[in-house]
């Protein structure tokens, strides 16, 4: 992946002044250096330590972030998982699972349409060995700073993007083919509108 940039000229306040939730898309191709940042804004690593750009309860990091990638330029259509540390994909699957995903969140043809969707998994028992039950509430306010974070990002570059969490959990993880301990969070697709 390319190296996350770590300045704009597009302020924090003005990111957040354009964020909208983008529903349609263009057939234009994502770029590669566009899903990196993007990736980068949702779970990239900060410093030395580890800490990444969202907040988590004891520093645990129950999320897992996934890419659909249909239609982005330099990288092969399939199925990727982020390696935050790494700041690189590792892929899973090729072929394109954008209607298979897309059934799983009924039918929604912003998942159709775009030419990449983030989608976002929870580990919960990375927390709830901590934490005990309190733990899942602490995943879920660390999946929401991690979308905003997105949201804030697209806006940046500009690409759009919509938080979807209408969707059928045990679809999407068989499309996905998640592990057991993987719960499906949120879909975030992004596109240029």
């Amino acid at each position: 992946m390319p190296k996350p940039r770590y300045a704009s000229a597009i302020s924090v306040e003005q990111a957040l002044l354009k964020r909208r939730s983008v529903r349609q898309f263009s057939d234009a191709p994502l770029t590669l250096d566009d899903l990196g940042q993007l990736l980068w804004a949702v779970q990239g690593v900060t410093d030395q330590s580890g800490l990444r750009t969202a907040p988590s309860a004891g520093a645990l990091y129950p999320l897992e972030v996934y890419v659909l990638a249909g239609n982005v330029q330099g990288l092969s259509i399939g199925l990727y998982r982020y390696r935050p540390h790494e700041h690189a994909l590792l892929r899973l699957a090729k072929g394109d699972l954008r209607l298979a995903l897309g059934r799983a969140a009924l039918d929604q043809t912003a998942i159709t349409q775009a030419p990449a969707i983030l989608v976002m998994c929870a580990v919960y028992a990375r927390v709830t060995g901590k934490y005990g039950q309190r733990g899942v509430r602490y995943v879920h306010m660390e999946a929401g700073h991690a979308a905003q974070n997105v949201y804030l990002q697209a806006g940046a570059l500009p690409v759009g993007t919509v938080a979807i969490g209408a969707f059928d959990d045990a679809r999407v993880a068989e499309t996905l083919t998640l592990g057991p301990q993987e719960q499906p969070l949120y879909l975030l697709p992004i596109g240029r509108s």
